[in-house]
C-alpha cells in the first residue's frame, strides 16, 4: 500500500508564495530559502501542502516499504510544522535553544518565525538530517 502523499510536480515557490496569509507566506519563502541553504536539496512538493528535502526509503520490520521526505515544512493555517524525520532522537538540547514551539512525534509546530532562533532551527534541521542517515539512506532531491 503506498503512502497517500506523494510527491508532485508542483513548484514549491509558487506553492509558497500563494500562501494567503502575507506574515505566513513570508515565513515560507523565509523557510524556503533556509531548508535549500542547510540541507543542500531541491525542493519538491509532496502532496498538495509539504515542500520536502530529500527523501528516503523505508521498510518496516512488519514489511511496509514506502519513500518519504527526509525533512521538510508546510505552512498551515495554525501554525507552520517543519518536519524532523524520522523522530527517534531527542533533541531537547537544540530545542531548548530554538524558542516558542510545540512537538509532535516527528513534527515541530512552530508561530512566527522572527520568535526563532534562526541557526538553531538550521542545526535542528542538520541534525534531524544526520540522524535519518543512520537510519536509512538519503537521497538529494
Amino acid at each position: 500500500m503506498a503512502n497517500a502523499t506523494q510527491p508532485t510536480a508542483q513548484d514549491p515557490r509558487a506553492f509558497c508564495n500563494a500562501v494567503p496569509h502575507p506574515g505566513r507566506r513570508a515565513d515560507a519563502l523565509h523557510l524556503l530559502d533556509l531548508f535549500t541553504t542547510t540541507t543542500t536539496f531541491a525542493p519538491r512538493m509532496w502532496g498538495p501542502s509539504i515542500v520536502g528535502f530529500g527523501s528516503y526509503h523505508y521498510t518496516y520490520a512488519s514489511g511496509r516499504t514506502g519513500d518519504w521526505l527526509a525533512t521538510g515544512f508546510s505552512p498551515r493555517k495554525a501554525n507552520m510544522v517543519v518536519y524532523i524525520m524520522p523522530g527517534y532522537t531527542d533533541f531537547s538540547h537544540i530545542l531548548a535553544r530554538l524558542g516558542p514551539h510545540r512537538l509532535g512525534k516527528s513534527c515541530l509546530y512552530l508561530g512566527r518565525l522572527a520568535r526563532i532562533d534562526q541557526a538553531v532551527l538550521a542545526e535542528l534541521i542538520r541534525a534531524g538530517l544526520d540522524d535519518l542517515a543512520t537510519r536509512w539512506p538519503v537521497a538529494p532531491t
